[in-house]
């Protein structure tokens, strides 16, 4: 650590690792952040469980405690608030860090357009072959592994840079590099609504209508941990996937995506076929009578659709706009002119 950092300076980085329950995978992800680890940074580990710290490492390692079986959201959310830095870096439990890994990431987060950077995750016993690469999320209100998509494969094996469908809306809940103030306008954190399995397409929506830029960084690459088998019951996978649909719908034309939302219905029911499509139905339908909760995510995304609208700088251009207004009667004016308006349009980069 530098020495501005030990008189309190506050770290440029934060890495928050939510562990809801695998102790051992934590040491995994520890052990790689520790050999690799950046300068002018803090480590975050939020438990969900017990840990004895073994290796007595408290002194390089801030824990905090959640409530005894927190979800992955819960404790994520619990990593962001007691981080420091100006940019989170999520690396959950049984992710591991590579060599150099957080360098591409943050030099695109000196640029204030960048809310969010995608690391690349690849697999452990083949680092060429990549596994994570970004969620979407469809008009239909369907999750999209971005990595798993066949558009994007094809557009990466034919060295095409991601744009439009092919390029993710957000990281993955368990990688990805944010700016701290992201999490303001999304309301500090990942909603628990969408469950563990939704809440970065939900986050990503509202990266998406915010306006802010999400890059795909090739060069910024994780080891992902093995792939989980799905352990969500039909029941709260038609929850979480029908209040993502409603949670996601300000800014859309309403016809077209209900249309394409029955389609995914259908399709969600044949994948759940034949004991799973009833209870999976049925989640969906509760999620329907929790209709007049999505008012207030709607009117949240709204306004930030309207800021996005106006451009950058909007606070301030208001306040110089108000003070332009302002007449002061013991000085000399020559009237009222037009406020004047400054027009930022950072240069973008291509991931």
């Amino acid at each position: 650590m530098t020495d501005e950092f030990d008189q309190g300076r506050p770290p440029r980085l934060s890495i928050v690792i939510p562990t809801p329950a695998d102790t051992a995978a934590l040491e995994e992800t520890l052990v790689s952040v520790l050999e690799n680890r950046p300068d002018d940074c803090e480590i975050v580990v939020a438990l969900g469980c017990e840990y004895s710290d073994p290796w007595n490492i408290r002194e390089e390692v801030r824990f905090v405690q959640a409530p005894s079986g927190s979800s992955l959201v819960s404790c994520t959310n619990l990593g962001i608030a007691a981080s420091e830095g100006a940019v989170v870096h999520i690396l959950a439990a049984g992710w591991r860090a590579t060599k150099g890994w957080t360098d591409p990431a943050m030099d695109w987060l000196e640029d204030d357009a960048v809310a969010a950077v995608v690391p690349l995750g690849v697999a452990a016993d083949d680092h060429d072959r990549v596994v994570s690469a970004g969620v979407r999320c469809a008009a239909g209100g369907r999750r999209i592994s971005v990595a798993a998509d066949r558009t994007w494969k094809q557009a990466r094996a034919s060295a095409c840079p991601p744009t439009g469908a092919t390029a993710p809306m957000g990281p993955v809940l368990e990688a990805g590099f944010w700016r701290a103030d992201a999490f303001e306008f999304a309301g500090r954190g990942f909603s628990t609504a969408c469950g563990d399995t939704s809440a970065d397409a939900d986050m990503a929506v509202t990266l998406a209508r915010s306006g802010r830029e999400v890059v795909l960084e090739p060069h910024s690459r994780v080891v992902a941990a093995p792939e989980r088998k799905a352990t969500a019951r039909s029941f709260a996978a038609g929850l979480h996937a029908e209040r993502l649909f409603w949670r996601s719908i300000a800014g859309q034309s309403l016809l077209p995506v209900l249309v394409l939302h029955i389609l995914e219905i259908v399709r969600h029911a044949i994948v759940r076929a034949p004991l799973g499509t009833l209870p999976m139905l049925a989640g969906r339908c509760v999620a329907l009578l929790q209709f007049g909760a999505y008012v207030t995510r709607y009117s949240q995304l709204r306004g930030l659709i309207s800021k996005a609208a106006v451009g950058p700088g909007f606070e301030d251009k208001q306040r110089s706009a108000d003070q332009s207004r302002t007449i002061r009667f013991d000085a000399p004016h020559a009237g009222i002119g037009r406020p004047k308006q400054r027009i930022a349009a950072p240069l973008r980069r291509s991931a």
